[in-house]
């Protein structure tokens, strides 16, 4: 039980770590290696955005027509889906964005790749992650320290035999 909450605690802070990309400031995630590459988006002019759009966006106007497509579409996307959230909502992401930003590269790599693991799982099988996450996330300050810490004491082999749910051969562990 210890091994699949930290799994799913892990798996739901690279899902985070991933959204807390402001909409505005940073790349989308790449695609997973095995999907195939998706349609270039239709490119979107800079007058096809709305007022709150651009002014959202106003840092890439001079260099907006050079942007791929695909870049263009996810700006506009990010942007819309900033404008349409509740100020608690923007606070949020805002904070996410900052604890993001201060990672190491190396920190927001495994995250991003604990990430596409976390996408490539089957619907139900994220759904167990999410539900473990939150039971985890419900659980007293004081009793996730002390799952924390018989974590970090457990070796591999018990971490793995903690788990009662074994993510499938193909993730790495």
């Amino acid at each position: 039980m210890i091994r699949a909450l930290f799994v799913c605690a892990s798996l739901l802070f690279a899902a985070a770590g991933a959204v807390a990309q402001s909409p505005a400031a940073s790349e989308p995630p790449a695609p997973p290696a095995q999907a195939p590459a998706p349609a270039p988006a239709a490119p979107r002019t800079w007058s096809s955005m709305s007022p709150q759009q651009q002014q959202l966006l106003h840092g890439y106007q001079d260099n907006w027509n050079s942007l791929p497509p695909e870049r263009q579409q996810a700006l506009a996307k990010g942007s819309q889906r900033w404008l349409s959230m509740t100020p608690e909502q923007k606070s949020s992401a805002q904070q996410r964005f900052t604890q993001w930003r201060a990672m190491p590269p190396e920190q927001r790599q495994q995250l991003r790749q604990r990430w596409q693991q976390f996408k490539s799982m089957p619907p139900e099988q994220q759904q167990r992650v999410r539900e473990s996450f939150n039971r985890f996330r419900q659980m007293p300050p004081e009793r996730r320290m002390q799952l924390r810490r018989q974590w970090r004491q457990m070796t591999p082999q018990q971490r793995h035999s903690a788990n009662p749910h074994p993510a499938p051969r193909h993730y790495p562990r």
